[in-house]
């Protein structure tokens, strides 16, 4: 007896007397073990879902031989005045987004062994699914088609892609891709480090010896197409000595690992299913070439301005040194050289500004280090604007928060910042627009003009992902007329386009020109409660590096 009470007699013991062991809190440690064992099994068996496949056994293939290029209608046009600039590159501006996508159609129609091309976003919408036939076009006329794709931006195109790789004259590939294909966020919490990794690069080279390369993507946004914003854009028509740079830098992402052909991350589809995807692709680009939405690029497709020029001998091209900057694609698995990467070569051959410097960037985040270098230039003299987008315009606005803690030290020390405003669809398209003002608007431009002597132009955002995590592809030509006729844009256009920032008091002011004259803004323009709440949420958080 203890205190007075009998000891059980039904063979139990009291919970404060039973061994440790046999409590009920064993129990549930043991439930907690095999659930923590069944779940270890769970993100086993994901992992192994998103295991990329092994790259042993891939075809190899490189750019098509100079004497086969010289040989085809590109060729044969171009060989007289190339051999009247040797060393040079012959540049053509494409600001207009129409008159790029004929461009970027008709130079896929000239095309008569090879086309390669490389690109960050390929939209299934109306102009993807045009380009896409014109593809399989080129290929069913025996030109040989290599396409690498950022997999990020392939969402909706599976079954195409894995139609067209079908094609015994088309190879499809996938930049740093997902095997979780409905659903990627499994890529970025299994593989962040690589999955963040994006190959960011625009080009598209028709027999080694055209390319057109820049800032755009595929889609309707880019090429003017949409109801909604459209991304005002940069790229350059190039033929002479830098596309032969170009097409090797091609071979070297094409080879590379973290490029995967598409069957082996896509089921591949028997011939029934390839035939039926081909036919609707046929059906649907017919469709689309009907659609009075589509009717400003078939227009332009009807034109055939740029292309039909340049065959002809007289496209206006400027002849000028251009130097290919590239970054290597082992930047993709964060296995590159730091001393490999664009920035670096874009600082080597970009010359110290001694008069001026214009930026235009969709994204810009200067980082300590460049507000720091750009406040350094405005203090000696040199005049520095920046044109990137106000928080209305942008697509992405936790890059804005990137930027806007920077505003106040540029401002302070005497850069010029401009924010491109967000034009509602139905103001009038000004007359004259250059690429850097249009309808319904977010700047997509990536541009750096020297002393108006120097211009580079190309994928690359000034912010830190284009420096750390994407790879990028751009060019630096040394010619004073296409230096100044960006200038000249900046000059006419980006005052009505864009907001002009200013400091009063110490504040940051928007000044807005219009017809009516000057309107000040004391906060964000154009941007909701929600908008700005989002920039301030982001703004508290360690992300800069990703921006």
């Amino acid at each position: 007896m203890i205190d007075g009470h009998k000891p059980r007699s039904n063979g139990e013991d009291s919970p404060l007397t039973r061994p440790l062991s046999a409590r009920p809190i064993c129990r549930w440690g043991k439930e907690w073990a095999q659930r923590r064992a069944a779940l270890a099994a769970l993100l086993a068996l994901l992992l192994a879902g998103c295991a990329l496949p092994p790259l042993e056994g891939r075809h190899v293939s490189t750019a098509i031989q100079p004497a086969e290029a010289r040989a085809t209608p590109l060729g044969d046009a171009l060989a007289p005045p190339k051999a009247a600039h040797p060393g040079q590159t012959g540049v053509y501006l494409l600001s207009d987004p129409a008159m790029t996508f004929a461009a970027w159609t008709h130079l896929a129609r000239t095309a008569q062994r090879s086309l390669d091309l490389q690109y960050y976003i390929w939209y299934a919408d109306r102009s993807g699914t045009l380009l896409l036939r014109e593809l399989l076009d080129a290929a069913n006329r025996g030109v040989r088609v290599r396409l690498l794709l950022d997999d990020q931006g392939t969402r909706q195109l599976d079954t195409q892609l894995a139609a067209l790789h079908a094609h015994p004259n088309i190879a499809v590939r996938l930049f740093n891709p997902f095997m979780a294909r409905d659903a990627r966020w499994l890529g970025f919490l299994t593989d962040f480090d690589r999955a963040n990794r994006r190959m960011h690069n625009k080009v598209i080279i028709a027999d080694n010896q055209a390319l057109i390369s820049g800032g755009r993507n595929i889609g309707d946004s880019y090429f003017g197409a949409t109801e909604g914003f459209l991304f005002s854009d940069l790229d350059i028509l190039a033929v002479g000595s830098v596309v032969d740079e170009v097409s090797l830098g091609f071979d070297r992402y094409w080879q590379s690992d973290s490029a995967y052909p598409v069957h082996r991350i896509l089921p591949v589809p028997d011939e029934p299913t390839v035939n039926r995807v081909r036919e609707t692709l046929d059906f649907e680009a017919d469709a689309i070439a009907l659609d009075p939405h589509a009717g400003e690029l078939m227009v332009a497709v009807r034109e055939n301005y740029v292309i039909g020029q340049l065959l002809n001998g007289e496209l206006s091209l400027e002849w000028a040194p251009t130097r290919l900057v590239i970054d290597p694609p082992t930047k993709g698995l964060g296995e590159h050289d730091p001393n490999d990467l664009l920035t670096l070569s874009l600082r080597d051959q970009l010359r110290p500004p001694l008069h001026s410097i214009d930026i235009i960037s969709s994204f810009f985040v200067p980082t300590p280090t460049l507000t720091e270098d750009l406040a350094t230039l405005a203090r000696r003299g040199v005049r520095v604007r920046v044109l990137t987008n106000s928080l209305d315009a942008t697509d992405m606005a936790p890059a804005h928060t990137g930027y806007a803690r920077y505003r106040k030290p540029l401002l302070e020390a005497g850069v010029e910042l401009y924010e491109m405003r967000r034009v509602a669809e139905e103001d009038p398209r000004p007359e004259g627009a250059g690429p850097f003002g249009s309808p319904a608007t977010t700047l997509h431009a990536k541009a750096v003009v020297i002393d108006d002597r120097q211009v580079f132009i190309g994928s690359y955002n000034v912010d830190p992902r284009s420096v750390l995590l994407n790879t990028e592809l751009g060019f630096v030509i040394d010619s004073p007329d296409l230096a100044r006729a960006i200038s000249h844009t900046f000059e006419m256009h980006v005052p009505t386009s864009a907001y002009r920032l200013v400091l009063e008091d110490g504040e940051i002011r928007w000044i807005e020109r219009t017809d009516d004259g000057l309107t000040r803004h004391t906060r964000e323009p154009g941007a909701g409660a929600i908008k700005r709440g989002m920039t301030w949420f982001f703004s508290l958080m360690p992300i800069e590096w990703l921006l």
